[in-house]
């Protein structure tokens, strides 16, 4: 398993034998299910399974990571976090060049996020890749918790029904992508707009709001932008700190 530069003391592992568990879609979304209805249509009568699935995730022995290359030579790692009780996933972006993984988005009971529009969720499923996470609806699940996006396009439906059906179990696909998209993750949905070239959003919990004082470097947020979009930073970028 290759170390996350500042998660070297964690147990991590590789979480990839849970992605043709059809279960493990619907636990792994579970934070944007919200009310008995959304998680009944989600889970219908694998409850059980699901939870000790959940309990298999979260270990402080083993934390299952997933990670999801770009074209760029960045990757998210996707890590199920679980420090002494302290249970959450992170979603970390990585380059080879970077001193340590820079924190995308976070989904726990201290929430950080958004970290992704829609466009960009599906930008990254359509990046091929020979290792990690390679499969295109596999992708848009995983990240699918860092969305918040106040403009959805009318496909963004058909499109998460599609992935959900090719995936899971669950037997209304389009009834769970609908669920899904309303609530998107543990956030507001927030307004996205490019400014110099670099996607930001106005959420107040977001890394990728420089207005917020813990906001990424704008550096970083050119080049975490440009990543997750297909597009290529200019030369020099990568390790910069400079404002957008």
């Amino acid at each position: 398993m290759p170390l996350i530069p500042g998660y070297e003391d964690g147990p991590l592992v590789e979480g990839d034998r849970h992605l043709d568990n059809p279960l493990f879609w619907p636990v792994h979304l579970a934070s944007c299910l919200r009310g008995e209805d959304a998680e009944e249509a989600a889970f219908g009568a694998d409850w059980d399974a699901a939870t000790e699935l959940h309990r298999a995730l979260f270990s402080e022995h083993a934390w299952p990571v997933f990670d999801v290359p770009l074209l760029s030579g960045h990757t998210v790692h996707v890590v199920y976090r679980d420090i002494d009780g302290d249970r959450g996933v992170d979603y970390l972006v990585h380059h080879p060049s970077w001193p340590a993984a820079e924190t995308l988005a976070v989904d726990d009971g201290h929430f950080m996020g958004p970290g992704t529009a829609w466009h960009e969720l599906v930008a990254v499923a359509g990046q091929s890749a020979a290792t990690g996470v390679t499969d295109a609806d596999a992708r848009l699940l995983l990240l699918f918790p860092t969305l918040g996006d106040t403009s959805l396009p009318d496909d963004a439906a058909p499109r998460l029904t599609a992935a959900l059906d090719a995936l899971t179990a669950i037997e209304e696909p389009a009834e769970v992508a609908g669920m899904l998209l309303e609530h998107q993750g543990q956030w507001e949905p927030v307004d996205w707009r490019r400014r110099d070239g670099v996607w930001i959003n106005d959420g107040g919990h977001s890394y990728r709001n420089p207005a917020n004082p813990f906001a990424l470097p704008g550096g970083r947020l050119r080049e975490i932008s440009a990543a997750l979009n297909g597009e290529h930073p200019h030369p020099g970028e990568h390790g910069a700190t400079g404002t957008p």
